[in-house]
């Protein structure tokens, strides 16, 4: 199995856990939200009266959270429990975490309350089964979602202890439990805390939003039986209501195409290093959100290549770099090395894969450096 392939290449869990700390010691990890500032910053700006209200108590709760979550980051980790275990908390619109606990999650007649245990089962099952990992932390640790958080929030995300769903406005965005990718993406921001521990600023933050990108596409295609050429490729499909001139938030096989809409813009993701945006860690965080549209083609572009179910090739080599390959400040040009390294290693140096893994970073712009 890939687990055991590059073991003698892993890197040095001392010292990507030093980087980790290193990195602890002047930024906290923030939350990471699917829903971009710039998006709701958009919305803040051009939507109507409601909307931009919404819009500004989205940020503000936002911003509290990512407070609370720094005073609380050290304290507070699901236990491990030895077997599967996921729970769902009802919010009950109000901002206290987690809530109450829901009996029977996957029985629940609440539509937020069985996506998000149907979403989170799927997101276990795929590391279990494919990856050989046992939940978030490779531990065991209990998967928590709560639902139905705050009135009207716009937004969903993993704050490094569980998953929180807004029920959205019901005017542009619909609840953030339908889209079964947007959970597997939230819920992998904590895998990758717990391994590479991309910094979320810059290239190494576009990376973080990349991996949460490719894995919970993974979930969704695999949930559906899809071949990489079936695959959408299309991240939070269903999130926008009608009203909305846009399919998706974000499009993996298509950077700046998923949504064009006078009230919340355009898709502003390039999907070339020539059209990469530079921006200051106060917009995006240096363009989290917006760049990763960058290595999202790439890896669309080598699945396609490889052919097949994605997550069987493509998604062991993405998910061997982040596990064992990828450090805390990790350029496009490391992951682009790291994955064509393990490529070579996983089915030979001028494999099918080897070569598809070249390509795809070719395609965007990104030439491999061999040392």
């Amino acid at each position: 199995m890939c687990r055991n392939i590059l073991r003698n290449v892993r890197s040095s869990k001392e010292e990507r856990a030093a980087g980790r700390k290193q990195e602890q010691m002047t930024d906290r990890i923030p939350i990471q939200c699917i829903i971009p500032p710039h998006m709701l910053k958009e919305l803040a700006q051009k939507g109507s009266p409601k909307q931009r209200d919404l819009a500004l108590k989205t940020l503000m709760v936002s911003e509290r959270i990512r407070g609370r979550r720094e005073a609380f980051a050290e304290v507070y980790v699901a236990p491990a429990v030895g077997v599967k275990c996921i729970k769902v908390y009802d919010a009950k619109h109000g901002q206290g975490l987690p809530g109450d606990e829901v009996q029977e999650p996957g029985n629940s007649n609440d539509q937020a309350v069985k996506e998000a245990y149907d979403g989170a089962n799927a997101t276990y099952d795929m590391y279990l089964d494919v990856f050989e990992r046992n939940s978030i932390d490779d531990r065991g640790m209990c998967i928590l979602s709560s639902v139905h958080f705050g009135e009207n929030y716009d937004n969903a995300f993993w704050d490094g202890r569980q998953m929180v769903y807004g029920d959205g406005d019901g005017e542009l965005f619909n609840r953030f439990t339908i889209s079964m990718d947007i959970i597997g993406h939230e819920l992998t921001h904590g895998v990758t805390e717990y391994e590479a521990g991309l910094v979320y600023y810059n290239q190494p933050g576009a990376l973080n939003e990349h991996m949460s990108d490719v894995f919970g596409s993974l979930v969704k295609q695999r949930i559906l039986n899809q071949t990489a050429d079936e695959a959408d490729w299309l991240i939070g499909e269903g999130i926008f209501t009608s009203k909305v001139n846009g399919k998706a938030l974000r499009s993996m096989k298509e950077p700046g195409t998923a949504y064009n809409d006078p009230v919340l813009g355009k898709d502003p993701q390039p999907g070339h290093m020539k059209d990469y945006v530079r921006l200051s860690p106060w917009e995006d965080n240096g363009g989290v959100h917006i760049n990763s549209g960058i290595p999202n083609r790439a890896f669309c572009i080598t699945a396609m290549e490889i052919g097949g179910y994605a997550w069987e090739k493509a998604g062991r080599i993405w998910y061997i770099a982040l596990r064992d390959r990828l450090r805390y400040n990790s350029s496009f040009q490391d992951a682009a090395n790291k994955t064509y390294q393990i490529a070579g290693a996983m089915f030979g140096e001028g494999s099918k894969e080897h070569e598809a893994v070249k390509k795809g970073w070719a395609d965007v712009g990104i030439t491999i450096k061999k040392k």
